[in-house]
């Protein structure tokens, strides 16, 4: 673990390194949510721990965004994670780990606002150290929450509710495809994880209605269906009526 100082004292956070993962009970979470979601926040964990002020400079694929803003939003979303896995809901869930996404379209004044805040909110760190540092611990602290929680817990986030591995799963998600994101300026960074770019890849999916029919990798998926590669006119013959379909979420 790295140790970062405040307040007089040490605060335990998540490790870049690959390690075991927390072991919960069969029954605390199902191993697809659970393991994407520790998988995919190592990985950015391990891209993260390393950078230094310099680095946070850098322009990443987020239009407008640099490390540093992109960095405030995923310690944004961390907090969503840890926030809503401490708020149980009643019932019945109106999204799942697909339909969440229905509401995050790329365009919307919502996303223009949401870039805003990360600017704002990035600026707030004089030190690129004590950002790193708070991503990390909070990251950390979401992997804890989510080892302990009951995968069928319904949970209240962003107006929705959803059960708990529904919602481990949006959090991979967004971590994997924003490790895509973080790493553009960065060549020599360790890539995202298998099993998050597997949860990207089925989110997509879903939110397509059907497997994708081309031969595209991973990332080329998470970066085309989001907005961060246009479709090429190859590529809008093949998917055909489904073309008009994206970007799937932003």
């Amino acid at each position: 673990m790295h140790a970062v100082w405040g307040g007089g004292h040490p605060r335990r956070v998540i490790e870049a390194e690959p390690t075991p993962s927390p072991d919960p009970s069969p029954q605390a979470v199902p191993a697809g949510a659970f393991r994407a979601l520790d998988a995919s926040y190592r990985a950015l964990a391990a891209v993260v721990a390393p950078l230094e002020d310099e680095d946070s400079w850098q322009p990443t694929a987020c239009t407008g965004w640099t490390v540093r803003d992109l960095l405030f939003h995923c310690l944004t979303d961390c907090q969503r994670g840890l926030v809503a896995l401490h708020t149980p809901a009643t019932g019945p869930a109106d999204r799942d780990a697909v339909t969440y996404w229905s509401d995050w379209r790329p365009g919307t004044e919502g996303a223009a606002d949401d870039r805003r805040l990360a600017r704002v909110g990035a600026g707030m760190f004089p030190h690129f150290h004590h950002l790193r540092g708070l991503y990390l611990e909070t990251a950390a602290a979401t992997l804890n929450a989510a080892a302990a929680t009951d995968p069928g817990l319904l949970v209240s986030t962003q107006g929705h509710t959803l059960t708990a591995g529904d919602l481990m799963r949006t959090l991979a998600v967004e971590a994997t495809v924003h490790h895509f994101d973080l790493v553009a300026p960065l060549p020599q960074a360790p890539r995202a994880s298998s099993p998050g770019l597997a949860c990207v890849r089925a989110t997509l999916d879903g939110l397509l209605g059907r497997p994708l029919p081309l031969d595209w990798s991973d990332e080329h998926y998470a970066r085309a269906a989001t907005g961060r590669l246009p479709l090429t006119d190859a590529e809008k013959r093949a998917l055909g009526p489904d073309a008009v379909s994206f970007p799937l979420f932003g």
